[in-house]
Parts: C-alpha cells; sequence; structure tokens
C-alpha cells in the first residue's frame, strides 16, 4: 500500500528581515493547516550575489525554541552544515532536541556550499568531502548509543560518550555527489534534494530518485529503507517575488499544487516541502486550504 505523501515547509531565511514573533505565527499555522514537518535552514551569511548583504537567525536556537511552541509537527535543519559544527557537540544538540521536542527531531546533514560565510566565520572550506566524512561517522555512531573513539585528520574524540542517552533523531542527508551519498546511505533514514537540483519538476525527482535506489545498491542498502524527501518551489502570490525562480524551472502555481504533488508522489517521493513565495502566515493558510486540511 502506498503511504500518503507527507507535506513540510522551509521556514524564512533570508527571504526579508522576520522577528521571532512572526516564526511563531508561521509554526503554529502550518500545524492548524495539517502540515507535516518546519524546517530551518544552517546558515550565517549571504552576499555578494547582486542583492542586498543579509543573514539568517541562527538555527539551531530557533529550532530549539519552535520546539517548545509547537506539539505535533517534526522539525529539523534542511540541512546542517556539519562543517559549521564540531560534530561531537553537534551530536549532544541533536539527542538534547530530540529530548524537547518529544522525539519529533529530523537531523539533515550536509557538506555546506556558500564559501562566503565559511570565510566570513572562520570556517575551513578547504577539503570539504573529507571533512564531512570524518565528521558525520562521530555524528551518526554517538546518535547509535556508542562511547566513540576515533582519530581523523579532521576531528578527533576519544571515549566520547552522550549521557543521557540519546533517543535518535531520523538521520537525512541532504548530500548530492556520489562520494558522500555513499559515505551517507548506508546509515541514513532518509535522503532530501533541493527544488533546483531536480529542476523543480516530478521528471526530474524522478531520475534523482532512480539514481539514489541504485547508489543505495551499490553500498548494500535496502532501496526501501531509505525515506525519499523533495524541496518544491511554489508561487502563492505571483505579484511578491522574495525566491526568484531560473527561468529554467519555474516556480509552481498555487493553483495547480495538488496536481504536482501527486505527481511527486508518483515519481517516488515520501515527502514534499514546500519552498513558499512569500513565506508568511498567509501563504501557509492559502496553502491549507489549496490542498484541504490533513488534521
Amino acid at each position: 500500500m502506498t503511504r500518503p505523501l507527507r507535506i513540510g515547509v522551509q521556514l524564512p531565511e533570508v527571504e526579508r528581515h522576520v522577528p521571532w514573533t512572526e516564526y511563531v505565527q508561521i509554526a503554529r499555522a502550518a500545524e492548524e493547516v495539517g502540515l507535516d514537518s518546519i524546517w530551518m535552514g544552517d546558515h550565517y551569511l549571504y552576499r555578494g550575489d547582486g542583492r542586498p548583504e543579509r543573514g539568517p537567525w541562527e538555527a539551531w536556537t530557533m529550532l530549539s525554541a519552535l520546539a517548545t511552541i509547537t506539539e505535533r509537527v517534526r522539525l529539523g535543519p534542511l540541512v546542517a552544515s556539519l562543517a559549521f559544527h564540531n560534530p561531537a557537540i553537534l551530536a549532544k544538540k541533536a539527542a538534547t532536541l530530540a529530548e524537547i521536542s518529544g522525539g519529533r527531531f529530523d537531523l539533515g546533514v550536509g557538506a555546506g556550499w556558500n564559501r562566503t560565510e565559511f570565510d566570513a566565520f572562520g570556517i575551513p572550506f578547504d577539503h570539504r568531502a573529507s571533512r564531512f566524512e570524518e565528521a558525520f561517522e562521530i555524528v551518526r555512531r554517538l546518535l547509535d548509543g556508542e562511547t566513540v573513539t576515533y582519530e581523523g585528520r579532521f576531528h578527533s574524540v576519544s571515549d566520547a560518550v552522550i549521557l543521557p542517552p540519546p533517543h535518535r533523531p531520523r538521520l537525512v542527508t541532504g548530500t548530492e555527489g556520489d562520494r558522500l551519498l555513499r559515505a551517507t546511505l548506508p546509515h541514513v533514514d532518509g535522503w532530501n534534494t533541493w527544488f533546483d537540483d531536480i529542476g523543480n519538476s516530478p521528471e526530474g525527482f524522478a531520475t534523482r530518485n532512480e539514481h539514489i535506489s541504485r547508489l543505495a545498491e551499490e553500498v548494500g542498502r535496502d532501496p526501501a529503507e531509505i525515506d525519499r524527501s523533495a524541496c518544491v518551489l511554489v508561487s502563492v502570490d505571483p505579484s511578491v517575488n522574495e525566491r526568484p525562480a531560473d527561468p529554467a524551472y519555474p516556480a509552481v502555481a498555487l493553483a495547480g499544487l495538488d496536481g504536482h504533488l501527486r505527481q511527486m508522489s508518483e515519481a517516488g517521493a515520501d515527502e514534499v516541502i514546500l519552498v513558499l513565495s512569500p513565506i508568511t502566515e498567509t501563504s501557509i493558510r492559502k496553502v491549507g486550504e489549496q490542498i484541504g486540511s490533513r488534521t
């Protein structure tokens, strides 16, 4: 039997300045209209792309607060850059958030890509794949409850353990390159892809999804064990262009969202995470009206 498609939403990042009070309104609206998850980008700074310099709130602090003002939705970083964090400390944060949220926390992980924020905050940008592989091993073993000793080129721990014992969060890989997919697919619960990596289309997702299944088989993992999610760019109000779309893959119009979601499910998606333009409480409620109550 086909599982029902889950629907989540990416919360505001750098579209505009959004105060905490508005995050509360948006998150609670997501619960009220029946969405399944809310997500925060783990970024620090954007500049040099022809748009004004801008930066988001710190994701982990925001996620901790959001966990306390919601009751049902799952939540997590989409995705946490392992390069930004000491891996053992990040595992400790993830275990704590899993506790605060009552087991609703999903840990999405990636290697990071935006060199601007690496340089501005003094984070090494070199050997990102190697750094990620080492960090990922430490994180996932600690969250599995192991006492971990590891001596790598970039990271090391000695008899590290998470206490109190962690309630392991779901692990989701947001990596795109085959090397890091091969490192993560044997261990993760899910895989996520961003809308521009699949051309914001069900066809693009289906092609990428088949590739993920082939890689999973190559590394000895049953593809059916890996949950599949994709971000989809949706234009709720065409007069507000908060998320400029590439003409090659335009945003999905709100009126066509039902059909697009159905096609994404048919292409193999277990969850679709909506990237709304604009991302406001009003947009959330319009989406709820369009797709119908899921509570």
